[in-house]
């Protein structure tokens, strides 16, 4: 029997778009697309500015172990601790996830997504420390948000466009392996996984993939790896992204914006209407949302 949770509160809203959701340094850090700025914020909602960001869609942001903020974007940029800023890869990226071993992925597909460019099939790169890359994956149905299991031996990736969660082994090299599916019926963007590698996902059954007029604008599960669903929460907004964390770990966030079309995005932007909701899993986070 699936569980739902609390009804989640608003913790910040007037924002244009929201994406890339990471607990870092004891705030919620965020991409605050379309204003071209990475935003720090607190759970009682005090919210500061903490680097530039592209001014676009499509970015994330993640750290290297050092502590030092990577973005992606137009270039995978390296945010230095005086304020510089250096292209760390030429080519640029969708989402990110850097693994406790240093690894950086970086995902992305080779499509006019927001010009209604024909898709092709994406891609995962490993990109090292000297800013080289080599493929470690492909025939990826539009990947989107990544993670990697708090043991550290497993990456996960959201296909949008094929809505599932698909797992691969991660070797010592940083290679991907043993690829499988992890869950099938979701419709996953930003995704996020606790301690106990249960990953939070959005669904399919939301108002952007249905015709039901019942069904709600948004909707995240907590699905285990083979497909069984735990608990679920909806919001009234569409969800983009979920990140773990807050006091003792067990804040869910829920980063949330109106969805029209890709056509119509930036007309939503001017409305500011995103919106970071929160409420309390049964899990704490864990893995690079820990971080």
């Amino acid at each position: 029997m699936v569980e739902y949770l609390p009804p989640p509160r608003i913790l910040l809203t007037g924002l244009t778009m929201v994406e890339s959701a990471r607990w870092h340094d004891g705030r919620l850090w965020f991409a605050h697309w379309g204003a071209g700025e990475v935003l720090a914020v607190d759970v009682e909602g005090r919210v500061e500015k903490m680097a530039d960001g592209p001014r676009m869609m499509g970015w994330a942001v993640d750290w290297l172990p050092d502590g030092r903020l990577i973005t992606t974007g137009p270039t995978v940029t390296r945010h230095e601790s005086h304020g510089q800023s250096v292209v760390h890869r030429a080519r640029g990226g969708n989402e990110i996830v850097i693994d406790p071993h240093g690894h950086m992925y970086v995902d992305g597909f080779d499509f006019d997504f927001l010009g209604g460019g024909a898709p092709e099939p994406g891609w995962i790169d490993l990109v090292a420390p000297d800013g080289s890359s080599r493929r470690v994956a492909g025939d990826l149905e539009f990947p989107n948000g990544m993670v990697v299991t708090p043991d550290g031996a497993t990456l996960v990736v959201a296909e949008s466009f094929a809505g599932r969660l698909t797992a691969f082994d991660i070797g010592d090299d940083g290679s991907l392996t043993g690829r499988r599916v992890w869950a099938r019926g979701l419709g996953p963007d930003g995704i996020c996984i606790d301690s106990e590698s249960g990953i939070w996902a959005q669904t399919a059954d939301t108002a952007a993939h249905s015709d039901d007029p019942r069904a709600p604008a948004g909707a995240c599960v907590r699905v285990l790896e083979g497909g069984e669903i735990t608990h679920r929460v909806e919001t009234e907004l569409a969800c983009f992204a979920c990140a773990l964390g807050g006091p003792g770990g067990r804040t869910l966030f829920l980063l949330c914006n109106e969805f029209e079309g890709v056509d119509r995005m930036a007309a939503v932007q001017a409305r500011r209407s995103a919106t970071i909701y929160v409420t309390e899993a049964p899990v704490r986070g864990a893995g690079s949302d820990r971080r």
